[in-house]
C-alpha cells in the first residue's frame, strides 16, 4: 500500500517560509524561524551536530517526520542551497528526487542519501519517489515553489506547519499563487509547544 505525499515546513506568523535570496537562507531571520528545531536531540544526532539536545514533543515530532519519510522530492533551488550547507553525510538518509531542467547523473552521499535529478516534471519525480519509498511516505521537502506546484496539481495528501512567532515582512510565502478554487483543507491536529504551534491538515479537492 502506497504511503502519503506530504510536506512539513516552518512558517512565520505573516506566512513566509524562507527569505527571498538564497544568500540569506542562513541569516538571522531564517535562524529565528527555525529556532525550535535546532536544539532537538534527534535533529542534532541526525544532522551530525553533536550529542545532547532537548527531548519532548518537539523532538518526537522531528523524529516522526524522518521515520515516516521513505523518499523525498525537492526543487533545484533548495538543492543548490542545501548542497552548500548540508554535511557530507546529508541528513535525508533516503533517496531524494530533485526536480530540475538539468541533466545530471545521480549523486550518492555517505549515510544512505542519493540525489537523483529528474528533468521531465513533478509527476515523474513523484512517481519515482513513490517507488523508492515503498509503503512509507513521500515528503516534498521544498522549496516553496515546488510545494506549490504539488499542491496545485492535487498531489499533496497532508501537510504540517510549525508556526513560529517570527515576522518576516518579505520573502517566499508558502501559499503565494495557490489555486484556492481547487484546494480544501481539513484540520487534523493542533499541538502547542513552548516555541511553535504545530498545525496539521489533510488536503482534498474542492
Amino acid at each position: 500500500m502506497a504511503g502519503k505525499v506530504f510536506f512539513s515546513v516552518s512558517m512565520s506568523l505573516d506566512g513566509f517560509i524562507a527569505p527571498e535570496s538564497i544568500e540569506d537562507l542562513m541569516g538571522q531571520q531564517w535562524m529565528e524561524l527555525q529556532q525550535w528545531i535546532f536544539p532537538q536531540r534527534f535533529f542534532r544526532e541526525n544532522g551530525r551536530l553533536g550529542e545532547g539536545g532537548e527531548e519532548g514533543r518537539d523532538n518526537d515530532i522531528v523524529r516522526e517526520l524522518f521515520e515516516r519519510t521513505g523518499a523525498s522530492v525537492m526543487g533545484k533551488r533548495m538543492f543548490d542551497a542545501g548542497a552548500q550547507a548540508w554535511p557530507e553525510d546529508a541528513p535525508f538518509h533516503t533517496q531524494v528526487f530533485v526536480v530540475t531542467h538539468e541533466k545530471r547523473d545521480s549523486w550518492e552521499r555517505p549515510g544512505g542519501t542519493t540525489f537523483h535529478f529528474v528533468n521531465d516534471g513533478i509527476e515523474t519525480a513523484l512517481e519515482q519517489a513513490r517507488e523508492a519509498a515503498g509503503d512509507r511516505d513521500v515528503r516534498v521537502a521544498g522549496g516553496g515553489a515546488t510545494i506549490l506546484q504539488y499542491v496545485n496539481a492535487g498531489l499533496i495528501d497532508e501537510f504540517s506547519i510549525a508556526l513560529s512567532p517570527v515576522l518576516f515582512g518579505t520573502g517566499i510565502r508558502l501559499f503565494e499563487g495557490i489555486d484556492a478554487s481547487r484546494v480544501a483543507l481539513e484540520p487534523v491536529r493542533t499541538e502547542l509547544s513552548p516555541r511553535v504551534t504545530h498545525l496539521t491538515y489533510t488536503v482534498r479537492k474542492r
